[in-house]
């Protein structure tokens, strides 16, 4: 089976998500203050599947930050919602 493009990678978008919250240091606090992670513990974190699905859960919630992230990676905010589920389904 060829490897799935990252648009369509609910992993690898997911990835994607949260390279955008990184890239921003008030973006990345929020996101680490809400979870209880540190930069620290991030990394292992991201390892997770689940974390990476609450990743894209996170983005969800905040319609702002979805369009910014959507425009950013050049995806429907459609598709990082479906992304969320299948990651949740899985």
């Amino acid at each position: 089976m060829p490897p799935r493009p990252p648009a369509t990678d609910p992993e690898m978008l997911a990835i994607s998500a949260l390279s955008f919250l990184a890239e921003e240091p008030e973006r990345l606090s929020r996101f680490l203050d809400l979870t209880g992670l540190s930069p620290g513990t991030l990394r292992q974190a991201a390892a997770d599947p689940r974390f990476l699905a609450s990743v894209l859960d996170y983005l969800a919630a905040d319609e702002s930050l979805l369009l910014a992230f959507s425009a950013n990676a050049q995806v429907t905010p459609e598709s990082i919602m479906q992304a969320a589920a299948r990651m949740t389904r899985d």
